[in-house]
């Protein structure tokens, strides 16, 4: 089985990365863009993630795996909104965060820049080795 490396984000006021280590698992719900909803139809059991709090913390702070495919997101008021089941696996040794990421001229492709309203987007797998590097 190939590894898909992705990156979620969250607001830390709607869900930090300190409630999903309390949490240990939890359905990423709550997706209403057509993009991510591609992305989440895409991610396998196994694949891994990078957590991104945004708005007032602006960094990747931890990691998790897909422990659930897609599955019918229960929040959404109509058919086809998807969701997907993380597991918290460990924080980051220290925050990664917008300004460092941007300072690497290898990561100004990714799709947390490119595309920065996308609540998940992928990541290569060499991006995802940089983004740990940096935490």
């Amino acid at each position: 089985m190939i590894i898909q490396y992705w990156l979620v984000k969250s607001e830390p006021d709607a869900y930090a990365w300190s409630q999903f280590v309390k949490d240990k698992r939890t359905a990423w719900t709550g997706v209403r863009n057509y993009q991510a909803r591609l992305h989440l139809k895409a991610m396998r059991k196994g694949d891994l993630v990078l957590f991104y709090e945004s708005v007032t913390t602006k960094a990747v702070v931890g990691r998790a795996t897909v422990s659930k495919t897609a599955f019918p997101d229960t929040t959404a008021d109509e058919d086809g909104w998807v969701a997907v089941e993380l597991k918290a696996d460990r924080p980051l040794p220290q925050p990664v965060t917008l300004a460092a990421i941007k300072a690497v001229p290898a990561l100004q492709e990714i799709g947390l820049l490119r595309q920065s309203r996308l609540s998940v987007v992928p990541l290569s797998a060499a991006d995802y080795a940089r983004i740990v590097a940096l935490g």
